[in-house]
Order: structure tokens, then sequence, then C-alpha cells
């Protein structure tokens, strides 16, 4: 397994599970067939920015910040981005469509990928279309908003 598909499954595992120690993470990273020393964890939750934060019943856990998880970006580099790139959004069912000029779909869907977007679940990008896949009954108000930011 790669580093960053290690690292995802933590995210995750720190999102749905209260873990208190790297021994812990280490033990449901084998049950879920991956292997992974404590070292190795360690550096995955550095990376990661994860902190410990106290639970109901004063116990403490690892969790990653949700700032830290947007590696940085915010709405006004996404609206930056989609106000240059994107020349056409379209919603059909729980997708929408964004078209950019040729080559330059990458660029949206990375920074979609790399900000916080409610109810946006992931990007698939082209040369100039990326197609985004939102929770059920969201790409509405998905489209509604992203619409805003680009400025269409």
């Amino acid at each position: 397994m790669t580093k960053n598909r290690r690292q995802y499954q933590i995210a995750k595992i720190l999102e749905n599970e209260y873990v208190s120690s790297q021994a812990q993470l280490v033990a449901i990273l084998a049950r879920s067939g991956l292997d992974a020393t404590q070292a190795t964890v360690s550096r995955d939750l550095e990376e990661l920015g994860a902190i410990k934060v106290k639970v109901p019943g004063g116990e403490l856990v690892y969790a990653i910040p949700s700032g830290l998880r947007d590696n940085g970006l915010d709405t006004d580099h996404l609206r930056r981005v989609l106000s240059e790139w994107v020349v056409d959004m379209i919603v059909s069912g729980n997708l929408v469509l964004i078209k950019t000029p040729p080559g330059s779909a990458h660029v949206v869907a990375s920074a979609l990928d790399r900000t916080t977007v409610e109810g946006l679940l992931g990007t698939v990008a082209g040369d100039d279309t990326i197609l985004l896949v939102t929770a059920e009954g969201g790409a509405s108000e998905l489209h509604r908003r992203l619409s805003g930011l680009a400025g269409l």
C-alpha cells in the first residue's frame, strides 16, 4: 500500500472511530489488512496534522482538524480558480458537469478536491470537462453555490 492510500485510510478511521493510541491505530489498520508499524503510523499522524482532542467522557483521541484537511485552500482561492477557468456548468440528477478551456479541467478539479465543499463526494476530470458527484439531492444546491463563486 502506498503512503497516500495508508494516510487516506488513517484519516477515514479517525473520522469514524475514537482512536486513543498509535498501537490501537496499528491494530485497526491490521484488521483492515494494512500492515504498518507504530513508527510509520506516528509519522503518518504527524504529516496529517493529527492532534489529540478530549471527547465526552474525558478520553483523549486523535483527530485531524478540518482546516488541515483543506490543505490551506479557502473559498477565496476556489472563487479565483472557478471564475478564471469555468466556462459553463450543467446539473443532472446528482451530478454537476463543469466545462473549462481545453487542458484546464485538472486545475479546477484539484482546487475542488483540496477545498472542503459541502455535498461534494468526488470529482473526475478529463481535458476540458469535470464531473462532480454529489450527495443525493445536492446537485442543484452545489451548482448554485459554485456558479455563484464562478460568476456564471
